[in-house]
């Protein structure tokens, strides 16, 4: 079969649904040998990229010299029904795993991606022009899509409930963790990460996401200014978001000042040094479609507290403390009682591990093949 894959995500968005995508790729890559692949993805020069995962000879690898957002006036502004086909060469599936689909030539059967619908159940944490975008165009990639993946059962539930999806027309196909995320124990890795982010020798508790409204760090650092242990920090790795301007104004209205550290963007390889370093591994978002720092949390054998919004539940699976997020004191009390707990620690790292094991992305590689399968008839 030759597939078609958009892997633009997967070059020019560093985190989220970027590492998603170059880890499937990285797996089907390993895995099959069988299927021709046609990537496009769409750079202009100079642009920044991040570098697309080693790949089989039966990948090939086209580069479009113009902007991503070009392509989105084109599709599905201005709706002109010029077929991806043209870039990809003679195809008989198309995957688009983020979010909106291209025109296709009729006859080829289609993938679409919906990670989540945070922008209908929390539009709030959304841009208004991003949101009206999506509101847009991406019922209209639901519809015309031949199936649909989603991250989690509760976003295929949320398809199912907002758009009215068919659910025989949903896959869930769950994120895995790289091999890479394992428990580090070298005293110098560690150290040197610390120092690489600005960390010091106190302990702290870790945040991994993008700044942007639905990652809840307002209500986390006033849970951090009520915990018993004046020395505990938090870090919060991950880029500038949007709307990101309550979260350094709550770091001043709350005097914590020093003891929390906006680390950025944190390279790949100093992730499993980071989460190894934490007390504690703190995702307590509003609104999610995955949640993949709680498994990555899980993999290195730090406590996670999480939240009971959409899929953090079935994702975190018995094995993180759950809080309402929108209870500040729930919060800092789940904090205080993951950092310091030593039995609850235990605990709550021993079913980390066993919960984590099943998510491998040659699992999510080999049920993506079943679905290209499945969808192209092949």
């Amino acid at each position: 079969m030759r597939i078609g894959f958009d892997a633009t995500s997967a070059v020019r968005q560093g985190a989220g649904i970027g590492r998603i995508t170059r880890e499937l790729l990285r797996a089907l890559a390993q895995r099959d040998a069988a299927h021709s692949y046609r990537l496009i993805y769409a750079a202009p020069p100079g642009a920044a990229a991040q570098p697309l995962p080693p790949l089989g000879r039966n990948f090939h690898v086209r580069r479009l010299p113009f902007d991503d957002l070009w392509l989105a006036r084109v599709w599905h502004r201005a709706r002109l029904p010029l077929p991806v086909n043209l870039v990809t060469g003679g195809i008989d599936l198309f995957h688009a795993p983020d979010f909106t689909l291209p025109p296709v030539l009729p006859g080829t059967r289609t993938v679409l991606t919906v990670h989540d619908l945070s922008f209908v159940r929390d539009p709030e944490s959304a841009l208004p022009v991003l949101r009206r975008y999506l509101n847009q165009v991406v019922p209209r990639s639901v519809r015309r899509a031949t199936h649909v993946l989603a991250d989690s059962e509760a976003t295929r539930n949320d398809l199912a409930a907002l758009y009215g999806t068919p659910r025989e027309k949903i896959t869930v196909l769950y994120s895995g963790v790289n091999a890479m995320f394992q428990p580090v124990r070298d005293a110098d890795r560690l150290a040197a990460v610390r120092l690489r982010y600005g960390i010091g020798a106190a302990p702290y508790v870790l945040a991994v996401s993008t700044l942007q409204p639905r990652k809840n760090y307002p209500r986390l650092i006033q849970a951090l200014a009520r915990q018993p242990d004046p020395s505990l920090r938090l870090v919060i790795v991950g880029g500038k978001g949007w709307l990101y301007d309550a979260i350094f104004a709550e770091v001043g209205r709350s005097g914590l000042e020093g003891r929390v550290i906006f680390a950025g963007f944190a390279a790949d390889e100093d992730l499993p040094a980071l989460y190894s370093g934490a007390r504690v591994v703190a995702y307590p978002s509003t609104y999610e479609g995955f949640g993949l720092p709680i498994l990555e949390g899980y993999a290195c054998g730090t406590p996670v507290v999480t939240s009971t919004a959409a899929c953090l539940p079935e994702v975190a699976g018995g094995a993180a403390l759950l809080v309402d997020p929108l209870d500040v004191d729930a919060i800092a009390t789940a904090l205080h009682q993951a950092a310091s707990d030593e039995t609850l620690r235990a605990s709550l790292i021993a079913r980390g591990f066993e919960r984590v094991r099943p998510f491998t992305w040659d699992n999510a590689a080999k049920q993506l093949l079943e679905v290209y399968g499945a969808v192209g008839g092949k």
